[in-house]
């Protein structure tokens, strides 16, 4: 996106040679600077159209779970005052209204005034999607229903900002946009960081303080490209958590990360529904199978029409799991589930999953095990006892969702994703005016920084970089083969340029 020009007159600009130590390191500095220009450049212009679409998506989504309370308050929020009625009283209701589904949930109310969710798995919808019946607590009276996606419970509003964030609803081959976006956010915003530090290095006056963080408007005609760096530097610390985070939905890449994850044992941890001495199917029927962390946009059906069909014999355990619930519910709160949780109804003999659910403003997700006759905690598994980096990934993609601190989150993601289109307009608009002025096409574009950079870097700053560089186009495919058509491309326009020399 940095479209500044790499000339000799810049290297004149560091010290001269003398005796001292400081020139050798003067050189190994702007060895990779023409490298670094170079790569950001082609980066910038053939990527950035794909990060600008995930950042103004993004913002979309960032702000997405604000707008589903809006628009669904019907749903979420209920005026009703006073006492609440019993746990299984408020399901039962759920389970008249849609006696033909099997119940597979239940998220009670986790603040006065919010609705109690009860989810039955319904065939006619997709993978990860679930049908909830809304439920007012106090009146034990249902108010709606609508289908929720996934661990995160979004409707369909926020279902498909999501999946129009990720893929642009073109299903599968859309999510390429996003994983190419983010699998080169960090690359192009890390070397810009390096170009903005070598800039910032060779001014003649520096303040104080802040001298990395402020743009220099002393000079007129370069205000925009120090406020395209100054910008690029204040957003830099989220875009990589953003660019780590979308990775690891991604499709290609994120099989890696999967792989690499379960490698190191960095994979969530998860509470045993085994019941001592019972044999027990530990996957309960029907469940939502998302990962680690809500995925963000898997496709939810919002206008699913439910046929005509007979009900469905319910099953002979349901109506006596449905009068466990609350002996299960008051020993979760007893056990330390304190915030809003999920329960997960067995089909079989397997125990009561309670788990906390990833709500604005929660940082921790506990989770306990409970035997249904016995009220008998079989397992707990607190947030304290997950590995470092599970808690590190629960924390970014919670970030990520603009969750882990609720609206505060979510203003702090519109404006990173304002920043990034900035950064972004302000490159192009660079390299437009870096177009050659008397050109005879038309079609005259700002030309590439010098060739040659590759050539005159030290070996022993090559080789490692050439290395790095093949084992990140191996864990992150589309990187790879971007970076391949930008060498190819590189040599078409160096024989283009050898065929037809500038006079």
């Amino acid at each position: 996106m940095s479209i500044t020009d790499s000339r000799p007159v810049e290297d004149r600009s560091l010290p001269s040679a003398t005796t001292t130590a400081a020139a050798p390191r003067a050189r190994g500095r702007m060895r990779l600077y023409p490298l670094a220009m170079r790569l950001h450049f082609y980066a910038g212009i053939f990527v950035a159209p794909f990060i600008l679409i995930a950042a103004l998506t993004g913002a979309l989504y960032a702000i997405a779970p604000t707008i589903e309370g809006f628009v669904s308050r019907d749903l979420l929020q209920v005026e009703t005052t006073g006492a609440e009625q019993a746990l299984s009283t408020q399901v039962g209701a759920a389970v008249a209204a849609r006696p033909e589904l099997t119940l597979v949930a239940v998220a009670p109310a986790p603040h006065d005034g919010d609705t109690t969710r009860v989810l039955f798995d319904d065939p006619a919808l997709g993978d990860s999607q679930r049908l909830s019946v809304f439920v007012d607590p106090h009146t034990a009276q249902p108010v709606g229903e609508a289908v929720v996606y996934g661990s995160g419970g979004a409707l369909p509003l926020r279902a498909w900002v999501s999946e129009f964030h990720r893929s642009l609803q073109l299903g599968e081959p859309g999510r390429l946009y996003s994983e190419l976006a983010a699998s080169w956010l960090w690359v192009i915003a890390l070397f810009g960081a390096v170009l903005w530090v070598h800039r910032v290095r060779k001014r003649r006056t520096r303040r104080a303080a802040g001298w990395l963080f402020a743009p220099d408007l002393s000079q007129p005609k370069r205000r925009k490209m120090n406020w395209h760096g100054a910008i690029g530097v204040w957003i830099l610390p989220v875009a990589l958590l953003l660019s780590v985070t979308g990775v690891t939905w991604s499709a290609y890449a994120g099989e890696n990360v999967t792989t690499l994850r379960q490698a190191l044992s960095w994979t969530t941890p998860s509470v045993s529904t085994t019941v001592p001495g019972i044999a027990t199917d530990p996957t309960p029927a029907g469940s939502a199978r998302s990962g680690p962390g809500e995925t963000p946009g898997a496709a939810t059906t919002a206008d699913a029409h439910h046929g005509a069909t007979d009900p469905a014999p319910v099953p002979l355990d349901q109506h006596a799991r449905i009068a466990q619930l609350d002996q299960v519910y008051d020993t979760a709160r007893a056990n330390g589930i304190t915030q809003g949780a999920e329960i997960t109804v067995p089909a079989g003999s397997a125990a009561f999953a309670v788990k906390e659910l990833r709500l604005p403003g929660t940082y921790t997700v506990d989770a306990v095990a409970i035997d249904g006759p016995t009220g008998t905690v079989v397992d707990r598994l607190a947030y304290a006892d997950w590995p470092l980096m599970a808690k590190l990934t629960n924390w970014g993609i919670a970030f990520h969702m603009g969750l882990l601190f609720g609206w505060p989150n979510q203003v702090l993601l519109v404006a990173i994703m304002l920043g990034l289109v900035t950064v972004i307009v302000l490159g192009y608009r660079m390299w437009w005016h870096r177009r050659p002025t008397r050109a005879t096409s038309r079609f005259a574009v700002g030309a590439a920084p010098r060739r040659g950079a590759l050539r005159k870097t030290s070996p022993w700053l090559t080789v490692p970089l050439l290395v790095a560089a093949g084992a990140v186009g191996w864990f992150l495919p589309l990187v790879g083969l971007s970076l391949l058509g930008f060498f190819l491309i590189d040599i078409a326009l160096g024989l283009a340029a050898r065929a037809h020399p500038v006079v």
